[in-house]
């Protein structure tokens, strides 16, 4: 029998479909949401990223509890169409859209400074949005569209609201990195785009590692104000994250995934674990897996000299000249 004819034979795609729902059903993970009891009612919660995919669940989660949330968004119709949704299920009303392009410094400070003036407490932020497989872009600051989107606006916005969060005590940052980071390097020539091969997920992978030695950072500098920051690996999620890739490959992927990967509400648990779980509090500069354990990153991630560096050039990358 030739290949092809076993690949679409009904026994083969009937074997393939029973491992999938084998797969599936042990993604569930160690700790459910909805078994939580915590509440969320007087705290407020910002959510990047929320219009769609995890970012969404994660803010419905927090509505659920009673937050005040807020959806950043870059598109501010999409975010309207979530911030609806979102109401309609949890009956919280307190659900609102502010638009934030993580890709432009600009954008990043006008909404740092709309959330000081509007909010008098932060008690959740949630670094969640990202974008994977673009191609070669400079922004309008100079850096690489994906370092910009991925790491340095949300290190920026993240500096900006840090006095709030300290106001706001006890806080909690998240931010949704990624397994791959143990297949990033660091290399600081990249923020500004040299030195990198735009193939596949490897320029994503290099910016999920920043992203997790400047939360050990963060976490470093706030020991001892009642804010911490941990960084979590979502699991591999069916999100519309995978858009820039060619068709073909999203095809595959998108095959694959309705067996094998998360859903989007699978993959917004650990940030939730992170965010509002007793058993998180108090927990800082650590990283979680998609099953909420605490697992060590990659050596890199672990390196605290590292950290004080990509920090400070972060830092200086991001100021205001």
């Amino acid at each position: 029998m030739e290949w092809l004819d076993v690949i679409y034979s009904p026994l083969w795609i009937a074997s393939t479909a029973l491992l999938g729902l084998v797969v599936r059903l042990q993604r569930r993970g160690r700790w459910d949401p909805l078994s939580c009891p915590t509440q969320l009612k007087g705290k407020t919660a910002i959510v990047t990223g929320a219009n769609s995919g995890i970012g969404k669940f994660i803010a419905m989660d927090f509505a659920r509890r009673g937050a005040r949330v807020l959806l950043a968004c870059r598109s501010v119709s999409r975010g309207s169409e979530a911030a609806k949704e979102i109401h309609a299920k949890t009956g919280n009303s307190d659900v609102h859209v502010r638009q934030v392009d993580l890709s432009s410094l600009d954008s990043v400070r006008d909404f740092a400074e709309k959330i000081q003036k509007e909010e008098k407490a932060l008690h959740i932020l949630v670094n969640n949005a990202a974008v994977s497989g673009l191609p070669r872009q400079i922004t309008k600051d100079g850096f690489d569209a994906s370092f910009a989107a991925n790491h340095l606006g949300p290190f920026l916005l993240t500096n900006l609201l840090i006095d709030l969060m300290k106001s706001s005590a006890p806080a909690r940052i998240v931010t949704v990195s990624s397994g791959n980071h143990k297949n990033g390097q660091v290399d600081f020539s990249h923020f500004q785009g040299e030195n990198l091969t735009y193939c596949m997920d490897r320029v994503y992978n290099h910016t999920k590692l920043h992203n997790i030695i400047c939360t050990n950072e963060f976490a470093r500098r706030l020991q001892g104000t009642g804010v911490s920051a941990n960084s979590v690996h979502p699991g591999i999620v069916m999100t519309g994250m995978m858009r820039h890739y060619a068709l073909w490959l999203r095809c595959i992927f998108t095959l694959i995934g309705l067996f094998f990967f998360k859903s989007a509400e699978e993959g917004a648990v650990s940030a939730i674990y992170c965010a509002v779980s007793e058993e998180a509090e108090g927990i800082t500069g650590k990283y979680f897996d998609s099953d909420c354990s605490l697992v060590l990153p990659a050596p890199l991630a672990r390196d605290t000299a590292l950290a004080v560096k990509d920090f400070e050039i972060c830092e200086r990358l991001t100021s205001k000249l």
